[in-house]
């Protein structure tokens, strides 16, 4: 249950940061898209069960969610805080009609429909990164929900690693970890995926776990394991599993990695920039031959990813109770194998803080976390 005092903080800053950026309203777009849905209910508390939704939120005056008519009877609307709720026929022509000069829209280039668009289009502008600006640092509510999350992400791991085996499928593994995580509250918010590959090297490309190749003994799986709880903070943690021999690059792999994790500690503080928290954490990698292939890291809350990313010349600063997902995707330099693992991160006045306490290393059947 989000506190009154936290629903304050959250409208304050981001009408602040509206107000800064020359903006006299604010829409925030969610939809079904896995991990697209959580700005609307940051806002509103409303959790979208199917199609999308908008929260406007002027700079003066009382917000309002508003609900495409076809969805009316789709999800429970009295989860939302929000008194006016408004089912129209065209939301978008609903916005518009409300006489707003100048609209930042969250979710204008990858969540609003263009019929919703189309009836803005003179006064709407994109706002993804002041909108994220103004709900990066996280508030010790926010900071409990992530800590359920991430607890949560931790128990579906070891649900994992406890079925992992040689003859079962991918699918069946990761199987498990669904099941623990849609019994505690998860609902849809789960991102669920895996890099496999054999001879001890996963293959580059991220693909849904397969439900009929058997897993053999040096075959090398990289879950990629997302999640939100209850609450609605997106976390994400990973470890890789072979039960066999991992290839020559791997270990290589492996070795970097240990190196990201010493150089995020030392890095990731206060006052740091992006930039320079990039080219900290892949040194390693690229000292030994890696390319990276998805983005280095990122700000994680109730959208999955969220402003700042972490890489190569974005020179935001960090601050104090940022929570960031950090994830190098080291690609071998010929495009075969992989090393991807996540942690997800707090930014302290002191350094980077990792929420597990779980080693950098490949778990074998049989093992525990």
């Amino acid at each position: 249950m989000t506190s009154q005092a936290e629903i304050d903080r959250r409208y304050a800053n981001v009408r602040a940061q509206a107000q800064e950026d020359g903006l006299d309203a604010v829409v925030v777009a969610g939809s079904e898209y896995t991990g697209f849905e959580g700005a609307v209910r940051y806002l509103s508390g409303f959790r979208i069960l199917h199609r999308y939704a908008y929260v406007v939120l002027p700079v003066d005056g009382e917000p309002s969610a508003v609900f495409p008519k076809e969805a009316r009877w789709v999800g429970d609307h009295s989860e939302a805080w929000i008194e006016d709720r408004i089912f129209a026929e065209h939301p978008g022509q609903w916005i518009a009609d409300r006489g707003f000069r100048k609209i930042g829209v969250y979710g204008l280039d990858y969540v609003m429909p263009v019929r919703d668009f189309r009836p803005i289009a003179d006064v709407a502008v994109p706002w993804d990164q002041g909108f994220d600006t103004a709900r990066a640092v996280k508030s010790e509510e926010e900071l409990a929900s992530v800590e359920e999350s991430f607890r949560l992400n931790e128990d579906g791991v070891r649900a994992a690693l406890a079925a992992y085996e040689v003859g079962k499928t991918e699918a069946e593994v990761m199987g498990e970890a669904e099941r623990v995580f849609a019994a505690r509250g998860t609902y849809r918010t789960t991102m669920d995926m895996v890099l496999a590959g054999p001879q001890g090297g996963a293959g580059p490309e991220f693909k849904h776990p397969s439900a009929s190749r058997r897993i053999e003994q040096d075959d090398l799986l990289l879950y990629g394991l997302e999640i939100a709880a209850s609450g609605g903070h997106w976390v994400e943690f990973s470890r890789p599993f072979c039960a066999g021999e991992p290839s020559r690059e791997t270990l290589a792999g492996m070795e970097a990695y240990e190196e990201y994790v010493v150089a995020a500690r030392a890095t990731m503080g206060a006052g740091a920039s992006a930039h320079d928290v990039h080219r900290a954490v892949s040194k390693g990698f690229l000292d030994r031959g890696f390319k990276l292939g998805h983005v280095t890291g990122h700000s994680i809350g109730m959208t999955m990813i969220e402003f700042p990313r972490v890489g190569e010349g974005l020179d935001t600063e960090l601050k104090e109770n940022m929570v960031i997902s950090m994830h190098p995707h080291a690609i071998s330099e010929d495009e075969r194998t992989c090393l991807y693992m996540q942690d997800t991160w707090r930014v302290t006045t002191d350094g980077g803080v990792p929420f597990s306490e779980v080693p950098i290393r490949i778990f074998k059947p049989g093992e525990s976390l």
